[in-house]
Formats: C-alpha cells, sequence, structure tokens
C-alpha cells in the first residue's frame, strides 16, 4: 500500500505535496484533524480519509490536542537538567489557561534553558517581569545568543561568509570545468561520514545515487535535529545557511538531482525564515533553476516545515512524512539511494553534513582529510548546555580530546556528574571517563559510548539519575512511530517499571527483567530509536550503581 501511496503523492509533485497542505491547515486552525480538511486532502490526493487521518494525527501540531494552545513549554533534556521548566510552567499559568498551556520538545535554547515559544517565536531565559510583558504586548527579547568558539585556524564551518559571489566561486567552477568523476575521487579521499550520528561515508552514498537507474532524483536535507542539547544545525541554518544549501547544490550536480527539499523542524522558525531568505538570495543570483550559468544543469531549492515529531529525523519516517504518509520508519533495504522520495533515488544527509562540502572544494579531498584522525576526518561542531561558563557552538579537528573542548568552554558552572553526548540516544559518560575521549566514531565505540550529533547535556549532581532514566523510557514512548512493538512497548514498560520503583518503595526492579527489556530493544528494534535508548540506561546502570541500586533487587 505505501508504494502506491508513493505514486500517488509523486503526481502532485513537491510543490504541491500534501504534507505542507496539512501543516498550513494547521496553522490557520490550531489543528489538521478537521473532518472536512481531512476529506479534501485525501480527496485531492487520493488517499482517502482513513490515510490522510492517520498521518495528521500522528504530529504534535497537527492534532486535535494541539488546537487551542496558545503558548509551549521545552521538556527537553537540557531543559530538564538545567531546572527551569516547573518555575516556568508556574509563571506562564498565571497568564493562560492550563489547557492553553502546551508541551514542546526541543527548541535549541539548550545554552539557556527556560526555553518556550510563543506566537511563532522562540524565547529562553527570561524573567517574570519580561514574560508578563511579552503576553502583554506580544513583543519580547527573542534574540539567540550564545559563544561561537573555533578550536580549528582557519576556521572551517564558523568561518565567515564571504558574501555569493566569493563563497560560490568553487561551485560554479565545479559545474562549468568540473567533472562528476573527479568529484567522487576528491570525495571518498576527504573521507567524509555523515556527522547526523551513524558516520556512514558520503562518498558511498553519492556514488550509490548517482549509479542509480532512473530520469529523477532527489537532494533531501535532514533538518529535523530533534535531538535535544543539539543546535548544531540550528546554528548552520541561522548564521552560516549557505554552506547547507550548497552542499545540497553540489550534490545535485553529481547525482543528477533537480529538486533539493530540505525538511526543517517546526520548533526552529528562525532556521525556515533565513533558509528560505537564503534561497531568494541564490535565485537573484541566478545560481537557482533552469541551466544555471549556461551549463544544462537544472536545480530547485525549497524548504518544507515540520510539524512536530522526533521520529522525521529518520530518514525513512523523513520520507514517508514528505509523502503525505504517518511518518514510520521503513525497512531497509532498498536504501533511500535507490528508493527514497517518492520511490525514486535519494540523497538524504543532515544540515552539517552538507556543510563540510564547501571546506572539501576549497582544500581538496586530501586537504580536508589532513583535519582530524585517519577514520575520522574534517571538522566537528558541538553544543553545549548553559551548565559550561560559556555554553555555545564549538568547533574542533575530529580527534580532539573532550577535556579540551570543555576547558575551551571554561568548565562549568555547577558540579556535573555525567555527560549525556549525542541527544537520548547518546551515552551517559560519567566525569572519570571524560579524559579517554576524543572527539570521534572510535574512541566513543571503544568505551562504550556513543558520540552521535554531539550536542551535550550536562546531568548535574543534584538530579537523580533514576529520574533520568525515566525521563529518557518516557522520551522513548512519546515519540515512537509504532511500528515496531520493541520500540512501541519496551519503552512503555521501562517508563512504568522506573515510575513504579520511584513512587512505591517496596517495590523492587528484577535485574534479568530490565536487562532482557533492553537487550530485546537493541537488538530487534526497527530504528535507532528504540534500538538506540538502552545504551544510556546500560550506562547508568554500570557507572552509577550505587545511586541506583535501591530502586533493583539485589
Amino acid at each position: 500500500m505505501s508504494k502506491n501511496l508513493s505514486a500517488l503523492s509523486f503526481r502532485k509533485g513537491v510543490e504541491k505535496n500534501v504534507f505542507e497542505r496539512m501543516v498550513d491547515a494547521a496553522d490557520k486552525a490550531g489543528t489538521a484533524e478537521k473532518n472536512d480538511v481531512v476529506h479534501q486532502m485525501g480527496q485531492d490526493h487520493l488517499f482517502g480519509d482513513a490515510i490522510t487521518l492517520g498521518a495528521v494525527s500522528f504530529y504534535d501540531f497537527l492534532k486535535k490536542e494541539n488546537e487551542g494552545k496558545k503558548v509551549f513549554v521545552c521538556n527537553g533534556s537540557a531543559c530538564l537538567c538545567a531546572g527551569t521548566q516547573d518555575k516556568l510552567h508556574h509563571t506562564l499559568e498565571t497568564h493562560f489557561k492550563k489547557e492553553e498551556i502546551g508541551h514542546i520538545c526541543c527548541l535549541g535554547r539548550c545554552h539557556e534553558g527556560g526555553a518556550l515559544q510563543y506566537q511563532g517565536k522562540n524565547y529562553s531565559g527570561q524573567s517574570d517581569e519580561a514574560l508578563g510583558e511579552l503576553v502583554k504586548t506580544g513583543e519580547g527579547d527573542s534574540e539567540d545568543r550564545y559563544a561561537v568558539v573555533s578550536h580549528l585556524q582557519p576556521p572551517q564551518l564558523t568561518a565567515e561568509f564571504p558574501g555569493i559571489d566569493a563563497y560560490y566561486a568553487p561551485f560554479k567552477q565545479l559545474i562549468t570545468e568540473g567533472n562528476r568523476d573527479a568529484l567522487g575521487v576528491e570525495l571518498k579521499e576527504s573521507g567524509l561520514r555523515g556527522r547526523g550520528g551513524a558516520g556512514f561515508p558520503l562518498h558511498f552514498k553519492w556514488s550509490s545515487c548517482r549509479a542509480a537507474e532512473g530520469a529523477v532524483k532527489y537532494i533531501v536535507c535532514n533538518a529535523d535535529e530533534g535531538d535535544p542539547g543539539a543546535y548544531i544545525d540550528k546554528y548552520l541554518m541561522e548564521k552560516q545557511p549557505h554552506s547547507v544549501l550548497l552542499g545540497m547544490m553540489v550534490a545535485g550536480w553529481f547525482a543528477g538531482a533537480e529538486n533539493g527539499i530540505l525538511y526543517i523542524r517546526a520548533e526552529y522558525p528562525d532556521s525556515v525564515t533565513i533558509i528560505n531568505e537564503a534561497i531568494e538570495d541564490l535565485r537573484a543570483a541566478g545560481l537557482l533553476g533552469q541551466n544555471i550559468l549556461g551549463t544544462g544543469f537544472n536545480f530547485m531549492l525549497k524548504s518544507i516545515k515540520g510539524a512536530g515529531a522526533y521520529i522525521c529525523g529518520e530518514e525513512t519516517a523523513l520520507l514517508a512524512s514528505l509523502e503525505g504518509q504517518r511518518p514510520e520508519v521503513r525497512t531497509r533495504p532498498p536504501f533511500p539511494t535507490i528508493e527514497g522520495l517518492f520511490r525514486k533515488p535519494t540523497i538524504v544527509n543532515n544540515v552539517e553534513t552538507l556543510s563540510n562540502i564547501h571546506a572539501i572544494l576549497t582544500l581538496g579531498g586530501k586537504g580536508y582529510a589532513q583535519i582530524g584522525t585517519p577514520k575520522s576526518t574534517g571538522p566537528k561542531l558541538l553544543s553545549l548546555d548553559s551548565h559550561f561558563v560559556r555554553p555555545g557552538i564549538y568547533e574542533v579537528a575530529m580527534g580532539t580530546p573532550l577535556q579540551t573542548v570543555i576547558d575551551l568552554a571554561g568548565g562549568f558552572k555547577t558540579r556535573i556528574k555525567a555527560l549525556q553526548i549525542g541527544g537520548p540516544l547518546g551515552g551517559i559518560v560519567p566525569m572519570s571517563h571524560v579524559g579517554k575521549l576524543t572527539i570521534d566514531f572510535e574512541s566513543f565505540k571503544y568505551e562504550g559510548f556513543m558520540k552521535g550529533h554531539a550536542g551535550v547535556v550536562s546531568i548535574p549532581e543534584s538530579m537523580p539519575m533514576i529520574e533520568y532514566i525515566q525521563h529518557l523510557f518516557q522520551f522513548t514512548a512519546d515519540e515512537s512511530c509504532g511500528k515496531c512493538f520493541p520500540c512501541r512497548l519496551g519503552s512503555t514498560r521501562g517508563k512504568e517499571l522506573i515510575a513504579k520503583a520511584r513512587s512505591d518503595s517496596s517495590y523492587k526492579i528484577d535485574r534479568e527483567l530490565i536487562t532482557d527489556l533492553l537487550d530485546t530493544m537493541e537488538q530487534t528494534s526497527l530504528c535507532a530509536l528504540g534500538g538506540g535508548v538502552p545504551l544510556p540506561i546500560k550506562n547508568a546502570l554500570e557507572h552509577f550503581g550505587d545511586e541506583l541500586n535501591s530502586y533493583f533487587k539485589a
């Protein structure tokens, strides 16, 4: 059935896709889950009411429960650990009815805490007086301020933008004088691996799509950066938007695709605005459209706003979402480079991965590979939360000691017992192990952790580890697409076990039971959501046994 739906969605194409219609309907009415809206979209796309309702009822910002919400409070891991949200919620209750306050995860304001979204804008760190003025007048300080520090000389991902003409000069030379085979060699020599967390070699993915049969191909930027604690992609889209767009354009030229789509999470409204402005600038410069610079290369860029679903950070769920289907994970193979958007060959890369392409064009593949380690090449961005003295975005070479990053940020404001690096699926690193880690794929894996996206959440000594474990299970249960039982049921059972042990001192968790549950999720879940969350929980059980033992049977 899903293949038929992909084909039906393809008939309307990217410009008239049903998912955008769903989002637009919710923007106007607070929900897309209205009978007349659902019926009309189902008819127009030949989906039927059940399929369309099944899709819109999945997303936080499309479902009926969203109707009437006026303000949203961030419930991400970084804000939880900052300890700001209970007070924020209490203050908002003096201005709004309880049913008018919703929850949202995550706004990328991890560097400050106290994050909320109001009237389509994000705010953080607001005083009670500032919140009162915001509600009263609709005016407030939404400026996003954090440190941006590069440990590289010269900087690559954080370098000052020199203007379109200078920045796109390597791209112009590539499409007018370049050779796709030669670019393939440069990409391979660069050793660039995907920055979304999996670390898959970029040259292999791009070459697979280029070799795939089919006249229609797509480039999709996965800008659904939903990991609490990560605001790396947000920084790149808002402060370095052309680094992302250039990477997509190069991918399109290399693979033979004529359309690029950026799927940007709704929680980042400024990213949507700034990316759209940058796309218009490229059109005005003659770098998008038909027969670009007389080379015969046709390429268009389009952004599409998400609707509140963490699972859309998984590439196949994202593709299903773009097609207007329920965003459930697809089995692989076939991989997206063979059968992706609308079942056409598709390259899906995350924002930071694409932002590295400019450095490869300017430094060359071998020059780029000189940054970092032989197996983990190039620069890497990290986002540090509000517990650091100087929170913000830090650019380092792959292989840089984790302790060096902490020192660059001035250490911590408070006493920290562990770092969770890489979002809710990333490992929980006790401070005693920080000195063993370097910022690369191999070091983290060898020590039993996972680098992931490299957003850093600091777990303070005041945060009970049992509470944090429950938060991770709760997050997974809330965000599971529900397609596979291990994730859907396992996360819920895990949450229930922890909650019962916390509320009833006479109840002790059976260690064999929790181990079996975690192993089953890890080994049999369809994607990294259910398969990934057991890692940090196992890390906590291993390294914080003294703190957790009282909740388990001896």
